[in-house]
C-alpha cells in the first residue's frame, strides 16, 4: 500500500488518477458534513478513487458502513458518531458518489463484481488484519449481500448488518418460485412487490432520470425526504446529490435485470447476517425476506416501526442493534448470543420504552417484559429507591440499558423537564407506557374535592401529559410510535363506591380512543389496557374516603388479602401490553372479570348497573 499526503478528490473527479491498483494514499482531516473530526484517505482501484472517512480508534473491531442510493457516504453521519466510541468505523462514497471518482465509461462500471473490488481494496486498506464488520442500507445492503456471499470474501467479512435492500440473488429466486408455482398469495406477494418497485422500472429508461435528478427532482429531493419519510433537515443529503444520482442509475442498469434472471444458486451468506427490516418500507415488502433463513444460517431478525431512510430517521435504534451484533460476534456467536430473548425480541430489541408507575407491580412488570425483548427502559416513579431497584434489575434480565427516572407525572413542569433529559441523554421514546396511578373508594358523598383532585392529578391528568408531551415529540419525528394508557375494568363498570377512581379511568379510556383516531394517521398507536383484580401494591396504598385512619388501614389490609387470594399476577397484564403494541390494539380488557365486565357493558348494560348497587364487604 502506498500512503502520502491525502488531497480533495472533489477537484478530480472523473480523471484518471494515476495511483497503483489497489492503493491508498492520505489521511486528513474528515471534510463531509456531519463527520467533523472523521480523518480521510483515498483508496484507487479499479480506475477510479474512492474516498474514504474514518472515525473511532483503528485498534478497535472495524466497521464499514455502506450508503445506498442516491445517498453519499454522509447519510450515515449520526450513525458513525454514535459508534464510534465503541469500534474503528469506516465510511466510504460509493463509485460515481459524493466525493469518489466515477469509472469511465459508466456503462458496465458499476456491476456487483466491480463493487466486490472496491469493498476489498478499502477493507485492505483500513483493516488489513481482522475481518471487518459490514453494515448496508438500500444499495448499500445490496452489494454487501454480494460480499458477504461470494468466495473471494471468505474471511474479510465478520458480521453483516442489512437493511432495506435484499441480495438480487435471493430476490430472483424469490420471483421465481412465486411464478413457477403460483398460489393465490403468491402472486398478491408478486404484484404488490411489483407495484412498489415503480422506480426500478424508471431508472431503466434511457437519460430521462439524468435529466430528472440534474433538473426539478435533484432540487426537490430534500423536501420530498423530509415531507414523506420525515427524514430531518440538516446537512443531509449533499450537494453533490444530482451527480450521485444520476451516476447511480447504472446500479440499477448493470446489475437488477441480469440477476433477477440467472439469480446465483450459491448465494448462501459465509458469515453472521443481521436483518433490520422497517414496517413501513415504501419500497420492499417484508415478504421479501421470508425464506431468508435458507440463505443465511446464522441469521438474527429485527423489525422497526419505521420507514425507508432509518439511518437518518432512527440512528439511535441502529447503534444499539449494530453494537450489540458486533460485540456479540466478537464474543462468539452473533446468532446465538444476542441478550433478548422475550418473545419480541425481533419487535422490540433496542427501542426506547418509557413506563411511568415502574417501582413496582403493572409498571415493574412491563419493564421487565419489555428487557426481556431488549428494549432500553426508562423506569419513572416517585419512588426512587423502587424506581432504582427496577431500572437495575430490568438490566440484569436483559434491557441492553436501563435507566431510573424520579417525577411525579402529575406535575407538568417536571413531565416537560422529563421528556427534554429523555431526548437530550437517552433519544427518541419508541414506547410510552402511562401507568403510573393510585386508588381511592368511598362513596360520592363522602368523597372530598381533595380526595378528587389527588386522583384526577395523578390517574387522568398524570396519563394527559404523558401523551401531549410525549405524543408531540412522536408525531413532530414522523415515525411512528405506541402509546399505551393503563385504565381499568372500572372504567366500564360502574360501583357505587369507586365514582372517582371509574370516573378517571372511564376518562383515560375515552382519551385513548380520540388520541388513537387523531394520532392513527401518524403511524402511532394507542392502546387502553384494562386490567381487573391485579395482585399489586396499590391495594396497600389506596385510599378509604369518610372513614378513620385505623379503618382505613383495616380495609387497605383485607383488600390486600382479597387481591393476594385472587393472585391474578402483574406479569400477565405486561404481557397483555406488549401484545397490544405489536397488534396495534385498541382497547384490551385483561383478566376474565374485564373481559366480562367489558362484553356486559356492550350487550347487557342492565346486568352491570346492578351489579354497581353491590357495596363490597371490606
Amino acid at each position: 500500500m502506498k500512503t502520502g499526503r491525502g488531497r480533495d478528490a472533489a477537484a478530480g473527479r472523473g480523471k484518471e488518477p494515476g495511483r497503483t491498483q489497489g492503493g491508498a494514499q492520505g489521511r486528513g482531516s474528515g471534510r463531509g458534513p456531519g463527520l467533523e473530526g472523521a480523518t480521510e484517505r483515498w483508496v484507487h482501484t479499479g480506475g477510479v478513487e474512492l474516498c474514504v472517512a474514518e472515525l473511532g480508534d483503528p485498534a478497535h473491531p472495524t466497521v464499514v458502513l455502506m450508503h445506498g442510493y442516491p445517498d453519499s457516504k454522509e447519510v450515515w453521519s449520526e450513525v458513525a458518531r454514535g459508534l464510534a466510541d465503541r469500534f474503528h468505523v469506516v465510511l466510504y462514497d460509493v463509485r460515481g458518489c459524493g466525493r469518489s471518482t466515477a469509472p469511465r465509461p459508466l456503462r458496465g462500471g458499476f456491476t456487483l463484481e466491480k463493487l466486490t473490488d472496491d469493498f476489498l481494496a478499502v477493507a485492505d486498506a483500513v483493516s488489513p488484519d481482522r475481518p471487518v464488520h459490514v453494515v448496508g442500507h438500500d444499495w448499500g445492503s445490496v452489494q454487501a449481500w454480494e460480499f458477504a456471499t461470494v468466495r473471494r470474501t471468505e474471511g474479510r467479512i465478520a458480521s453483516f448488518t442489512s437493511m432495506s435492500g435484499p441480495s438480487l440473488d435471493h430476490f430472483g429466486h424469490w420471483i421465481k418460485k412465486r411464478m413457477v408455482r403460483p398460489t393465490p398469495r403468491r402472486a398478491a406477494q408478486l404484484l404488490n412487490q411489483g407495484a412498489k418497485s415503480w422506480y426500478v422500472y424508471m431508472l431503466h429508461t434511457p437519460v430521462l432520470p439524468e435529466l430528472a435528478w440534474k433538473g426539478p427532482l435533484g432540487k426537490r429531493w430534500p423536501g420530498i425526504l423530509q415531507r414523506v419519510e420525515k427524514v430531518p433537515a440538516g446537512d443531509y443529503p449533499t450537494a453533490s446529490l444530482p451527480t450521485d444520482a444520476a451516476h447511480g442509475a447504472w446500479l440499477y442498469r448493470d446489475n437488477v435485470l441480469a440477476r433477477l434472471r440467472r439469480p446465483r444458486a450459491d448465494a448462501y451468506a459465509h458469515c453472521p447476517v443481521q436483518l433490520i427490516t422497517p414496517t413501513g418500507d415504501a419500497f420492499l415488502s417484508q415478504r421479501l425476506y421470508d425464506d431468508l433463513e435458507q440463505w443465511a444460517p446464522q441469521l438474527v431478525r429485527r423489525t422497526l416501526p419505521a420507514k425507508h431512510w432509518v439511518p437518518r430517521t432512527r440512528p439511535d435504534q441502529l447503534v444499539s442493534w449494530i453494537t450489540e451484533f458486533v460485540t456479540a460476534k466478537e464474543e462468539g456467536d452473533p446468532a446465538k448470543q444476542i441478550a433478548a430473548r422475550g418473545p419480541y425480541a425481533d419487535r422490540f430489541g433496542g427501542q426506547l420504552v418509557l413506563v411511568t408507575g415502574a417501582a413496582s407491580g403493572i409498571g415493574r412488570a412491563t419493564a421487565f417484559a419489555f428487557a426481556e425483548a431488549g428494549a432500553r427502559v426508562i423506569a419513572v416513579d416517585r419512588d426512587a429507591d423502587g424506581a432504582a431497584r427496577t431500572a437495575e434489575l430490568a438490566r440484569l434480565v436483559g434491557a441492553p440499558q436501563a435507566w431510573p427516572e424520579v417525577v411525579d407525572v402529575a406535575d407538568e413542569a417536571a413531565m416537560e423537564k422529563l421528556a427534554d433529559k429523555v431526548d437530550a441523554e437517552y433519544g427518541p421514546v419508541d414506547v410510552l407506557v402511562n401507568n403510573a396511578g393510585i386508588g381511592l373508594s368511598g362513596s360520592f358523598l363522602q368523597t372530598t374535592t381533595d380526595d378528587w383532585k389527588k386522583v384526577l392529578d395523578v390517574n387522568l391528568w398524570g396519563v394527559i401529559h404523558g401523551c401531549r408531551i410525549f405524543g408531540r415529540r412522536m408525531a413532530d419525528r414522523g415515525q411512528g410510535g405506541h402509546i399505551v394508557n393503563t385504565a381499568s375494568a372500572a372504567a366500564f363498570q360502574p360501583s357505587k363506591m369507586l365514582p372517582a377512581y371509574s370516573t378517571s379511568k372511564a376518562a383515560v379510556l375515552m382519551l385513548s380512543e380520540c388520541l388513537r383516531a387523531e394520532l392513527a394517521g401518524q403511524g402511532i398507536g394507542v392502546s387502553a389496557i384494562c386490567p381487573g383484580l391485579v395482585n399489586t401494591a396499590i391495594t396497600g396504598t389506596a385510599r378509604f374516603a369518610g372513614v378513620s385512619a385505623e379503618e382505613e388501614k383495616r380495609r387497605q389490609a383485607k383488600a390486600a388479602r382479597m387481591y393476594g387470594l385472587r393472585n391474578y399476577p402483574p406479569e400477565k397484564v405486561a404481557d397483555a401490553i406488549l401484545r397490544a403494541v405489536v397488534r396495534n390494539q385498541a382497547v384490551v380488557p385483561v383478566t376474565p372479570e374485564a373481559r366480562g365486565a367489558h362484553l356486559l357493558s356492550r350487550f347487557a348494560p342492565r346486568a352491570l348497573r346492578a351489579l354497581a348497587r353491590i357495596e363490597p364487604r371490606l
